[in-house]
């Protein structure tokens, strides 16, 4: 199994990079070429929507991207640093929730919902610490490294 591990500040600018990152290893963890584009674009609304959230909130935590590559299947977790909300509320809309006041739970579906309409096999998972947006897709695992 191999995996990349990425961390950037909560910057939109460094959303772009996240998506090449991503379609470089889903590309040499054996995702299908057809594939690809949709991987970029999920990968893409969860960045921006991670930081969104860490923005809306004030958190100064890196945005998290997990990408593993197993031996069939190619995973993406996209984590942020905006705890869920103790009511639960926030793992309503998505994985964590944006702090109140602030107009971001229409955008945040909207994410959602777009990365739910790419990707087959998703799950957003709230948590205390933050949440996460885990990915995945079939891969050949026809990779060439050690």
């Amino acid at each position: 199994m191999a995996t990349v591990e990425l961390r950037f500040s909560a910057q939109p600018e460094h959303v772009r990079t996240a998506r090449l990152v991503a379609a470089a290893v889903a590309r040499r963890a054996g995702v299908e070429e057809a594939v690809l584009d949709e991987v970029r674009l999920a990968v893409g609304e969860a960045c921006s929507r991670a930081v969104g959230l860490h923005r809306g909130s004030g958190v100064n935590d890196p945005v998290r991207v997990v990408l593993t590559e197993e031996e069939k299947v190619f995973s993406i977790e996209v984590g942020d640093g905006v705890p869920a909300t103790a009511d639960g509320s926030a793992g309503d809309a998505g994985a964590s929730g944006a702090g109140a006041g602030v107009d971001t739970e229409g955008e945040d579906e909207m994410g959602l919902a777009v990365i739910r309409g790419l990707v087959d096999d998703v799950e957003v998972i709230p948590g205390e610490a933050g949440g996460v947006i885990r990915m995945s897709w079939p891969a050949s695992g026809i990779s060439d490294h050690a």
